[in-house]
């Protein structure tokens, strides 16, 4: 049985335990199904089946619980479906004083409340992609009640943690926050960020991300003439946020994929070899207890097939200046020894990649930092080479680990002297589980030869990366 056959049969097993499950395993919350614990064991065959169609092995060591990790992330990503505001709400709302409204407005009469920089993920609904968000909310107290404030960041989580799209997600916090705690009004406005194809990432930082900025207000925030906006839009500039809103509709296309054209139907799509792993995606949006055929989810499978399929298994050669890889020999052949001519030395720093975690089938990305002696020439290597050395090994199915230390016994077998690699990059692992450590960055580092032997040699390449830090943005 071919590999996309198998993974076929591996979408269709999961379809059939979606289905078998849906009427005895599922609650109806909020307008959506939540998932029984036993449909763990749908959502792990169509990840498999995933990992077939990518041309990988799914026994061999690093892979065999990535289905486990993924599904548990994707439950923990969209468990707001699962969530209710008033269970959140009930309990949080004390008496405050205010002032008489004829004086003014303040405390429980009128004084504008505002909670910023509530960083929070969501998966994009359009391509099932992690993207960052930060959010601001405000409201205006009224009746003598105020709200702990907690309940503002975690009522947006609820709603953060389903499948979004970025005008649709603060509409929904604004109306949650405004029936929950009847305030006189509310205002959000997020900040959001989705990471582009891996082909226009430019950097380490969010520059080349897909960036929007989105509001929703109810009550006294209403209206063009608003003083209580300007307000509210004033405290966020005294945090540095300039907010440009009101371009963006409720489902303006933001998502980079969604200018790959795709088919209508989740279901009835033309014949393509990729259509087992379009079959098993569906089957996740089933376990999640989505709903496949709405509007905003059409097309989704093929769109995070595509995705996937942008790290599948070749065994294409790339050439680095004359030496191809997969002929590379072992660093333990070459051993360094001595001390480095300094001079000699040669860097190239800031190569942007995209890999993606074969752990849990989520984009890391960041930057390269190359260092190597050169041969005697003093020509050194093009930069163009070393990228394509990145792209090779980070295109792929991958951890950081390994990664730095390809890219480094590659260098090193043709820098003939000495080579030493840093990696730089932002795991979308540590922001949609359990840890949810947004800004955490992992650095890695690989030191082979000369620079391994002259710790001179190796501080003075790390100096070099210091020196640059500041210029890649």
């Amino acid at each position: 049985m071919g590999a996309l056959e198998e993974a076929h049969l591996a979408a269709a097993v999961a379809a059939a335990c979606a289905c078998e499950e849906e009427e005895d395993g599922l609650e109806l919350l909020g307008g959506k199904a939540e998932p029984a614990a036993a449909e763990d064991d749908a959502m792990e065959p169509a990840v498999r089946a995933l990992l077939v169609g990518l041309g990988e092995d799914e026994r061999r060591e690093g892979l065999r619980r990535t289905p486990k990790r993924v599904a548990k992330a994707f439950r923990d990503g969209t468990r707001g479906y699962r969530q209710k505001v008033k269970d959140i709400v009930q309990g949080a709302l004390f008496p405050e004083v205010g002032v008489d409204k004829r004086t003014g407005s303040a405390g429980g009469t009128g004084g504008q409340v505002v909670v910023r920089d509530i960083e929070l993920f969501s998966y994009c609904e359009s391509c099932l992609l992690p993207f960052s968000i930060q959010c601001h909310v405000g409201y205006v107290p009224s009746g003598g009640r105020v709200v702990g404030l907690s309940k503002l960041s975690r009522v947006s989580d609820i709603f953060a943690k389903r499948l979004q799209n970025p005008q649709r997600l603060a509409n929904e916090v604004c109306s949650a926050l405004h029936a929950s705690i009847q305030p006189a009004g509310v205002a959000v406005a997020m900040q959001c960020w989705h990471i582009p194809l891996p082909e226009n990432l430019e950097c380490k930082t969010l520059q080349g991300w897909i960036k929007t900025s989105h509001a929703s207000r109810s009550g006294v925030f209403e209206g063009e003439s608003s003083t209580l906006w300007s307000d509210f839009l004033a405290l966020l500039k005294f945090r540095g946020i300039d907010m440009d809103v009101g371009n963006h509709s409720a489902y303006s296309p933001w998502c980079p994929l969604r200018s790959h054209e795709v088919p209508l139907s989740n279901w009835h799509c033309k014949k393509n070899s990729n259509n087992g792993m379009v079959s098993a995606v569906t089957s996740m949006l089933l376990s999640l207890g989505e709903d496949p055929l709405r509007k905003e989810l059409l097309g989704t499978p093929q769109r995070y097939v595509q995705w996937l399929m942008k790290f599948r298994v070749c065994n294409v050669d790339v050439k680095l200046n004359g030496f191809t890889l997969g002929n590379t020999v072992s660093a333990n052949e070459r051993p360094g020894g001595g001390t480095a001519d300094h001079g000699a030395i040669r860097s190239e720093l800031h190569l942007p990649f995209c890999a993606q975690c074969e752990h849990h089938l989520l984009p890391f990305y960041g930057v390269v930092h190359i260092g190597y002696f050169d041969d005697g020439s003093g020509e050194g290597i093009d930069r163009s080479h070393f990228q394509a050395l990145v792209h090779f090994y980070g295109c792929k199915l991958q951890v950081q680990e390994r990664m730095t230390r390809q890219i480094a016994e590659a260098v090193y077998s043709v820098s003939h002297n000495g080579a030493m690699v840093v990696v730089e990059a932002y795991h979308s692992c540590m922001i949609s589980r359990g840890v949810e450590k947004i800004r955490s960055n992992t650095a890695t580092i690989a030191v082979l030869g000369q620079f391994l032997t002259d710790p001179s040699a190796k501080a003075c390449f790390l100096q070099s990366v210091l020196d640059t830090a500041g210029s890649a943005v």
